[in-house]
């Protein structure tokens, strides 16, 4: 009988420490949840460097659609295209990250590039069928 209390016990012990564990996870969680959303800058309105980025990738997507409409332009070929738009989409918003919702001349000289580059491949795709 003895036996069986200290096992109940033991149980519960683990059973308590275990609970605190998660709520002490779930605490730090919510934490750096927190924070991060603090360190996130807010978006500059009205940036043009970030406007002109933006707007190429929207006109990007745009052609990409019209040439999957079209038949120009196959699923694997939309699938490389978003795939790098996304990348360039990404590259942005961790260089706004950086400078507080900016983009320098120098990020938005490589976005170009890369941007230009994307847009040949589109072209090439959608004319040579």
């Amino acid at each position: 009988m003895y036996a069986l209390c200290i096992g109940e016990y033991i149980m519960k012990a683990n059973l308590i420490s275990r609970m605190t564990l998660v709520s002490l996870f779930v605490s730090a969680v919510a934490a750096s949840g927190a924070a991060l959303a603090q360190a996130e800058p807010t978006p500059v309105p009205d940036h043009p460097r970030v406007n002109e980025v933006n707007q190429r990738l929207d006109n990007q997507q745009n052609r990409i659609q019209n040439g999957v409409a079209d038949g120009q332009i196959n699923a694997k070929q939309e699938a490389r295209d978003d795939k790098h738009d996304s990348n360039i989409a990404q590259r942005e918003s961790h260089d706004q990250a950086e400078h507080g919702g900016h983009l320098t001349k120098a990020e938005d000289r490589h976005l170009n590039k890369s941007l230009n580059k994307n847009s040949k491949r589109i072209h090439k795709q959608r004319t040579d069928k």
